[in-house]
């Protein structure tokens, strides 16, 4: 069987593919969460990744959950299932989500379900004109089991998440971006080499400072602003004396380009 995740590394940026495009790159029913898991723990055993692009393989960049595997589900002993739940897409959701290297979504289709969900686990999300998005859950009669429901209002506000949760209707990549659920829509050949001078604009900084900088964003979304103070200033502490920042320093003061180690 060929893999379901390629795995792509061209100096510190590493390029994900979901590479299933005749099932629509399903994220269950297949090998798909332990090779998301292993790219995952390869990533943070790598200092030398600097940012992740995401993307699919074909016309879609998720379909999500496999519809013809669904059927077993409501055969199984409940609490079999929910530890299928918690084993596998949702391991995937805490890794992705919790990755200390920034991941761009570069979204080449349909987004679908989970794979709606997966582009809302991943830091920027960057749309081609052809992409489109559903959380269409409640159109199979289940609700979003990955996080789905905590991911996607905090992205685009508590109302347009309810309505496409409720409804479980497409919207275009126009409407996305209108909704900041992406940060850009680009023509179809453009999106991976947008998505790549994203990654590479993210990758000429101190890493350091950008795995620092996207935990604290991370934390922000449900911490009091007092204890996120405490830890910025910790965090500010270990930046101030690393190498990296000694050269950025020196290099605006001599204006030259920096050269930073990592």
């Amino acid at each position: 069987m060929n893999a379901f995740l390629n795995y792509e590394q061209e100096g510190h940026i590493v390029t994900l593919t979901m590479n299933d495009p005749e099932r629509r790159n399903p994220l269950t029913g297949n090998s798909a969460v332990p090779e998301f898991l292993a790219a995952i723990d390869r990533i943070h055993a790598d200092h030398s990744v600097r940012a992740v692009i995401l993307t699919g393989a074909g016309s879609v960049f998720s379909s999500g959950g496999n519809v013809k595997d669904m059927g077993r589900y409501a055969e199984m002993p409940g609490m079999e299932l929910r530890r299928e739940y918690r084993l596998g897409i949702q391991k995937l959701t805490l890794a992705l989500f919790n990755l200390e290297v920034p991941v761009i979504a570069a979204v080449n289709g349909a987004a679908i379900g989970a794979g709606l969900d997966l582009a809302c686990m991943c830091d920027i999300r960057v749309a081609s004109e052809h992409a489109k998005f559903a959380e269409s859950f409640v159109k199979l009669g289940i609700i979003p089991g990955d996080g789905g429901a905590w991911l996607l209002p905090r992205l685009i506000g508590l109302s347009r998440a309810t309505e496409l949760t409720l409804t479980g209707q497409m919207i275009s990549a126009t409407q996305a971006a209108e909704w900041n659920l992406v940060s850009r829509v680009v023509p179809h050949d453009q999106l991976l080499p947008t998505a790549r001078e994203l990654a590479d604009a993210i990758a000429a900084n101190p890493p350091h400072a950008v795995r620092l900088a996207k935990r604290l964003l991370r934390e922000a979304l449900h911490t009091r602003l007092d204890t996120l103070l405490e830890l910025s200033a910790a965090f500010q502490v270990m930046s101030h004396q690393t190498v990296d920042h000694r050269e950025a320093v020196s290099a605006f003061v001599e204006k030259r380009t920096p050269q930073f180690l990592g």
